[in-house]
């Protein structure tokens, strides 16, 4: 038995492909390639296959991971290649090779996140919703499991805000907590709606770029 980790890329109108067709998507591609994994045991048997930080639909990524196990002894090495041949338009395999960390390790997202404004950046909107991302507290409601509305504090997931101004457009280079628990980046858009809707951006745009391990190493 082998186990196996993939990073890939989601892009372009593959932003839009939902987690479980992905799961569907990659399934499919490792058949086609002839790849056989390992499976559950048990009446329903299946591949035994997961997605490190699952990626919300309409969101790109250039640092996505998979993991799965083979039958048999491999190292990963060409499988990428192999794979693209088969993959649909915006996915496409990076690198493949044994996993070095636990998924458990994986503790940060750094991330860009774009604010778009069809009329030009409002006056002083750069500085205001760094005051704001800055502050003690970011209080913004979010749907919980059991699909009530809380009160949630985002401000202590996020780790580190930079942001940039170009004509119509911020960038928030950002690195927020990735999970137990995590801050979808999108939700930066959602407090600047709440507490400053005056610069609440006319359509936001978000790409995971790196994960990250609690000190900062890149997670493999």
């Amino acid at each position: 038995m082998g186990k196996l980790r993939l990073s890939f890329t989601k892009e372009g109108r593959a932003v839009y492909i939902s987690h479980l067709d992905l799961l569907r998507t990659f399934q499919r591609v490792f058949l086609r390639q002839g790849l056989v994994l390992r499976h559950s045991q048990g009446f329903h048997p299946h591949p035994i296959i997961s997605f490190a930080l699952p990626l919300p639909v309409g969101q790109s990524s250039v640092c996505e991971v998979l993991d799965f196990e083979v039958n048999g002894d491999m190292d990963g090495a060409g499988l990428p290649d192999a794979l693209n041949r088969f993959m649909p338009e915006g996915i496409r395999a990076l690198d493949c090779h044994v996993p070095v960390r636990p998924v458990r390790e994986l503790a940060k997202l750094h991330c860009k996140v774009e604010f778009l404004y069809d009329g030009g950046v409002p006056a002083d909107g750069a500085e205001s919703i760094r005051r704001l991302l800055a502050g003690e507290s970011v209080v913004i409601q979010k749907r919980t499991k059991r699909k009530a509305m809380a009160d949630v504090d985002i401000r202590p997931l996020l780790h580190r805000l930079e942001i940039g101004e170009t004509p119509g457009l911020l960038t928030l280079d950002a690195v927020v907590s990735a999970q137990n628990p995590g801050l979808n980046p999108a939700l930066l858009g959602t407090a600047v709606e709440v507490h400053l809707p005056q610069y609440a951006p006319d359509f936001l745009r978000v790409r995971r770029l790196e994960l990250l391990t609690e000190n900062g190493e890149l997670f493999r």
